[in-house]
């Protein structure tokens, strides 16, 4: 193998050039590529090796930041915000305070929303960190300078949750807050009014993209959950309006080097502090054949007058057979627990059925909620106090942190049982990962360890990041930053178009399908 490799270096060496500007290699300190590829099979020692393969992994991370500024960054776009009456009313009304990194973001925001460039901003903050009300006050700011606002969620029950919880906090300001959504009674009337613009914040789900809805002035567009939605369903949004700055928001904790590289045309703004400090959620790994003693500590829990859910795992071949899984259960634990009101809450329910569902367990009508993972995202039933995880060694780890984030939303103290036998190291080391931390990005590196890329991206973004041969995603975060760096410079200087021959090449139809 080894005079083989020789063979092909003395051969083909000479033909390899090199695309990237001097600059780069003195700023930077990257060799050019005929030396870095005869460094990483011709190592004189480790150093040597290390710094061939950090200068290849700099390139190809460049010409993927290029890629994706290429495709769609620097658009022509108009001011939407202003000063004015609604944004500062609610903020002098704020019953709390803005956390430092809510009043970073809310500064990035405006800053972009006042420029003459549509925004493309990506806001990434870990369970309870408080992305709605950033969303909700630079919306605000669009509002004042008379432009109208689309908020879309990917579920019903996020949607009806989002227009229930800003209705309550806009409570009292002279503006209008519409829901829409396929059980919206009275469509046709709200969508001539959101026509009209007589609606200033219109919330709802992938009703928002039907070609029957028309918005008079829409100037910012908000995406929850962004990873529910695909890149046509997002620019379907957009196209509601004209130049619309888009802010798109997760709840799922992404590893810094992967949200670097996966969303090199965004800006980034992180919520990494709690607004009640640290989280009050003790968390245990139980063992199956210990259910009677976690049901035991459920039963003190309810009788101190607590709520709280019980969460069953998906069952991907059929939607009856899981519906049927959380009737049983739900029935044995009116068995064992007489007098308590048990909710049932899984994705064969109707969305009227959800919403009363949520609602009656929000009013405290039912005590104890068993779901499936519909709950996952971004349920917030302030009050809820406990929570049983059954088999959760079917769940991802950030999956586990999601649901987990379901409870003790008013910082209240709460505690999470997940009920597992573990029988690979996977899922051992998963469910260790899980009880010993409680922050999502120390969780999202972790999935990142344990999983690696494709397994926590799905298919498709694997196969584009399967291309990145030198990267390393676990250790590379300050050679991406400085490649995003440099891709900015070169972008804003017209890349040479050799080097856009090359991002083609190399990366081709896949920047296309990046997060579809």
């Amino acid at each position: 193998l080894r005079s083989l490799i020789d063979r092909h270096l003395d051969r083909y060496l000479l033909a390899i050039g090199d695309r990237l500007p001097a600059w780069v290699h003195e700023g930077f300190d990257i060799l050019p590529k005929r030396e870095a590829i005869e460094g990483i099979h011709r190592p004189s020692d480790r150093e040597a090796f290390e710094r061939s393969r950090r200068s290849l992994a700099f390139e190809e991370l460049l010409l993927l930041q290029i890629g994706l500024l290429l495709t769609t960054r620097d658009e022509p776009g108009e001011a939407h915000a202003a000063d004015g009456p609604l944004t500062e009313g609610f903020l002098a009304g704020l019953p709390f305070e803005l956390t430092g990194a809510q009043e970073r973001a809310i500064a990035e925001v405006e800053s972009d929303l006042r420029r003459p460039i549509r925004m493309m901003r990506l806001l990434q903050g870990d369970v309870g960190s408080g992305k709605t009300i950033v969303a909700l006050i630079s919306a605000l700011r669009a509002i004042d300078a008379d432009f109208q606002v689309a908020f879309m969620a990917p579920t019903e029950i996020l949607a009806e949750q989002h227009f229930l919880n800003l209705s309550r906090l806009l409570a009292g300001l002279p503006l209008r807050v519409e829901l829409l959504t396929a059980s919206t009674k009275g469509k046709e009337e709200l969508k001539r009014d959101v026509e009209g613009g007589r609606i200033d914040l219109l919330i709802g789900t992938h009703s928002l993209i039907q070609e029957s809805v028309s918005f008079s002035r829409l100037g910012f567009a908000i995406v929850d959950e962004q990873h529910r939605f695909g890149v046509v369903q997002r620019s379907l949004l957009e196209e509601k309006g004209e130049k619309v700055d888009l802010l798109v928001m997760s709840a799922t904790p992404i590893p810094r080097t992967i949200a670097l590289t996966l969303y090199g045309e965004f800006d980034i703004s992180m919520l990494d502090e709690l607004p009640m400090g640290e989280t009050r959620i003790s968390t245990h790994w139980v063992a199956s054949s210990r259910r009677d003693e976690v049901y035991a500590g459920v039963g003190k829990l309810l009788s101190e007058g607590k709520r709280g859910y019980v969460v069953l795992p998906l069952v991907e071949e059929s939607e009856k057979v899981e519906a049927s899984a959380a009737v049983q259960v739900a029935a044995e634990l009116e068995r064992r627990f007489p007098g308590i009101r048990v909710g049932l809450l899984h994705g064969r329910l109707a969305p009227a059925e959800k919403s009363d569902a949520m609602d009656r367990f929000r009013s405290g009508d039912i005590r104890l909620l068993v779901a499936t993972t519909v709950i996952e995202v971004g349920i917030d039933v302030c009050d809820a106090d406990f929570m049983v995880i059954e088999h959760a060694e079917r769940f991802g780890l950030s999956q586990l942190h999601q649901l987990r984030g379901r409870i003790g939303r008013a910082g209240q103290k709460a505690v999470c049982y997940a009920i597992a036998d573990a029988k690979t190291e996977e899922a051992r080391r998963r469910l260790r990962a899980f009880v010993e931390n409680s922050d999502g990005f120390v969780i999202a590196e972790e999935d990142l360890r344990i999983r690696g890329p494709g397994d926590l991206l799905g298919t498709q973004q694997h196969g584009f990041l399967s291309r990145l041969r030198a990267v390393d995603l676990l250790t590379d975060f300050e050679l991406i930053r400085a490649a995003r760096e440099a891709a900015h410079r070169i972008h804003r200087e017209e890349a040479p178009e050799d080097l856009k021959e090359e991002v083609k090449r190399r990366f081709g139809e896949e920047l296309k399908w990046l997060r579809v």
